[in-house]
């Protein structure tokens, strides 16, 4: 039985949650490997609406254990409001896994968040003010702090004393805040304890244990491949790794026990926050659709930035993920549009570029060069096979699938659970 990893191919909001919880059903495990309560996934099931932050989409299916792994960065607060607000609702969490490595948001890495964003002005990144970089900058600096780390008052009390040394002095002398008491950070770090303790296991043992029974474990990434520290758009990125090789650093999962990679794309691009953006668009059909897809951020509320479907992109998450498949959403909300855009290339000083540039001064200046597909009018939400989609609306899944390098194995034609259309089973 296989190891799935399932991630954004994009910037992120490509529907995620929708594909992990179309899985849901038939796997065992479904693990978050990287970032916090920065991401979102919104996920239909009948009538109700879940908007998911921190916890894996596949909370909602009943027979999957969801696994918080050891690359997630864990705002407690937060974990216990979604807990609370899923239980309210009638959705059994008692089978969530958070792992022990995990390390923990505290209120001065949202503080230190907040006010670092607000003093680089124009220069800000786009963060969520959610205190993502500061707990991910403390972990590569050895001066975290770990969800075990609740479960001995002393090495929380030590650990916290020593982040806050050089902090208070930040936020003192160059912010003129007032310094952070550590022992009020202990107090409410420890009133949390009691509540997460029941859910802390050794994730990373957990997990290769059920691989190696044959269960099926999906690796569910956050945010998407052009937000990755390392492989996205930087500096206006997050500050850890949705491609498929932090599923292992993240999980404790060797790379030699993953079968696929599923990659998500939109049927055209949205990105939330600063940096570059080739094919936004800044007129009638960028805001069209942003209305009709309903691009409003899940966890921040901002309006997405809107624009056509770019296959430079789609190759450059092809290659970097070693992507098998892609998952394709939202392909209703073109239907109607007489033409449709696709950005095949860029266009740079005069030159056609066909790759993704790997100077971030060149890719600021890509133009999009555009290739016209015919639109299409018929509703597709009922369609329940690729047959029974318009000849246009094949077409262009089809023209996609070419530019992209992998084959299209879904296609959202709308929000609900059922409106998926699987052209190849993913297990």
């Amino acid at each position: 039985m296989p190891a799935l990893v399932l991630l954004g191919a994009q910037w992120g909001d490509e529907g995620k949650g929708k594909a992990t919880d179309l899985l849901g059903g038939s796997v065992d495990y479904v693990v978050r490997y990287q970032g916090g309560n920065n991401a979102g996934h919104t996920v239909v099931v009948g009538d109700q609406k879940y908007a998911l932050h921190l916890l894996p989409s596949g909370i909602l299916s009943p027979d999957c254990t969801p696994v918080i792994g050891n690359g997630v960065v864990v705002d407690p607060s937060v974990l216990l409001s979604e807990l609370s607000g899923l239980e309210d609702r009638g959705v059994d969490t008692s089978k969530l896994l958070v792992s022990g490595n995990a390390h923990l948001i505290t209120p001065y890495h949202e503080t230190l968040d907040k006010v670092t964003e607000r003093f680089l002005g124009k220069r800000r990144i786009g963060t969520t003010g959610r205190g993502i970089g500061p707990t991910y900058a403390d972990k590569i600096n050895r001066v975290g702090i770990r969800v075990q780390d609740l479960f001995d008052e002393s090495i929380l009390l030590q650990k916290v004393e020593a982040a806050l040394d050089f902090k208070n002095q930040v936020l003192a002398k160059l912010y003129n805040r007032r310094a952070i008491s550590a022992q009020q950070v202990v107090d409410e770090l420890l009133g949390y304890a009691e509540q997460i303790k029941g859910y802390v296991a050794d994730t990373a043992l957990v997990l290769n244990n059920a691989v190696d029974e044959g269960k099926v474990v999906l690796f569910e990434g956050g945010q998407g491949t052009l937000l990755d520290v390392d492989h996205g758009t930087y500096p206006f990125v997050t500050s850890s790794n949705p491609t498929a090789g932090g599923a292992c650093t993240g999980s404790g999962v060797g790379p030699t026990k993953i079968n696929r990679v599923i990659g998500i794309l939109k049927a055209y691009t949205t990105r939330v926050g600063a940096g570059p953006f080739p094919t936004e668009l800044f007129d009638d059909d960028g805001e069209a659709l942003r209305r009709i897809g309903g691009e409003f951020g899940v966890t921040t509320g901002r309006n997405r930035r809107c624009g056509w479907f770019d296959a430079v992109i789609a190759r450059y998450a092809t290659r970097v993920n070693g992507l098998t498949d892609f998952f394709l959403t939202k392909l209703d909300v073109l239907t109607g549009w007489e033409r449709i855009p696709v950005c095949v290339a860029y266009e740079i000083e005069g030159e056609r570029v066909e790759e993704l540039p790997y100077n971030q001064s060149d890719f600021h200046h890509a133009k999009p060069v555009y290739e016209y597909l015919p639109g299409w009018t018929e509703d597709i939400t009922k369609a329940k096979t690729f047959d029974d989609l318009p000849p246009n609306a094949r077409a262009y899944v089809k023209a996609l699938e070419d530019m992209s390098g992998a084959p299209i194995s879904a296609i959202g034609v709308g929000p609900g659970r059922d409106e998926t259309i699987q052209v190849n089973s993913f297990l």
